[in-house]
């Protein structure tokens, strides 16, 4: 008979950091700020796993936050010549924290709490590599900033930083981040200007026509980060053609380097017909879900009964 070996890691964190059953938090945001710290302390990574909102106010109602290790992996399909294994990430850990809301109180409350691990975690040398731990503060922003428009390279500006803390532990993100980091801000300065113009056309057909529908998506910094819009007539064509729909961002991009995409189908003639399309900003699962979720308001939620999604693989890695 096989031996098995069962590995249940408890971690040993200060009783003030532990996110126990009842304990209560003013915003989701604040209880994820939370449980990170205690996995930074706990050296582990954690990720959103899902949220659920009321439909009438938005408002978030509940939220799961868990290991970074929580599941498992997919089948690897990629080509079979590959020669470098792909390393395993996930081992169906069960660590966790939920927290719903109270809405006589409208503070978020721990309702399920598991600190037991099924894998080996970090340690303290690098425990500042994990991405959830990983974040640059506004004033590293700023000398990034400042370095960049020097015409400092990033691996020497990177190199610097790293000096001025003794050592690339002690930053709080990698070179890569900071590569990211100004990437995404001369996208967001490029489409600036471009975003506002589009929103003036959306303002003046919606004058115009007030079956228009347009959302517009904004991130934390009340950035413009995703547009949808539909025209009447779309609207209207997905309300008798609409069973059978695709979304494909394949037809190309923006000068800005953003996808644009297209919800499509088929009347009965066979022939092509749009119903919506979209100027993805920022292209996360999240933004995704919110796409799809502003085009059903948009349709009187109006469920297709098949959709096919034809999008750039690179979006989703």
């Amino acid at each position: 008979m096989e031996n098995t070996l069962s590995l249940v890691v408890i971690l040993k964190v200060l009783e003030d950091f532990i996110p126990y059953k009842g304990k209560e938090f003013s915003s989701d945001s604040e209880a994820y700020t939370f449980y990170n710290e205690y996995a930074r302390r706990g050296y582990f990574g954690i990720r959103k796993e899902y949220a659920n909102k009321c439909k009438k106010t938005k408002k978030l109602t509940s939220r799961r936050l868990v290991c970074d290790r929580e599941g498992f992996l997919g089948k690897d399909n990629r080509d079979h010549q590959t020669n470098r294994a792909r390393s395993e990430t996930r081992f169906g850990c069960n660590a966790r924290v939920t927290i719903v809301l109270i809405r006589e109180t409208g503070m978020y409350v721990v309702s399920d709490f598991v600190e037991e691990h099924n894998h080996h975690l970090h340690n303290a040398a690098t425990v500042h590599i994990i991405p959830s731990q990983r974040n640059m503060s506004a004033a590293q922003e700023i000398e990034a900033d400042i370095a960049h428009e020097s015409g400092i390279r990033i691996k020497d500006a990177y190199h610097f930083f790293s000096k001025q803390v003794g050592g690339s532990e002690g930053l709080g993100f990698t070179r890569r981040d900071q590569k990211n980091y100004l990437r995404t801000k001369r996208q967001r300065s490029l489409m600036y200007g471009e975003a506002s113009s589009i929103e003036r056309y959306f303002s003046r057909h919606l004058k115009e026509n007030p079956s228009y529908y347009y959302a517009i998506q904004l991130d934390s910094k009340e950035q413009i980060t995703n547009i949808f819009w539909a025209d009447a007539r779309m609207i209207l064509d997905y309300s008798h053609f609409g069973d059978v729909i695709t979304f494909d961002t394949t037809y190309g991009t923006n000068n800005a380097a953003s996808p644009l995409g297209v919800f499509l189908g088929l009347n009965h003639h066979q022939e092509a017909m749009v119903f919506g399309g979209a100027l993805l900003y920022d292209e996360t699962i999240e933004s995704f879900i919110w796409l799809f979720e502003t085009f059903l308001e948009a349709m009187n939620d109006k469920k297709p009964m098949t959709i096919m999604l034809c999008v750039h693989i690179m979006q989703w890695q």
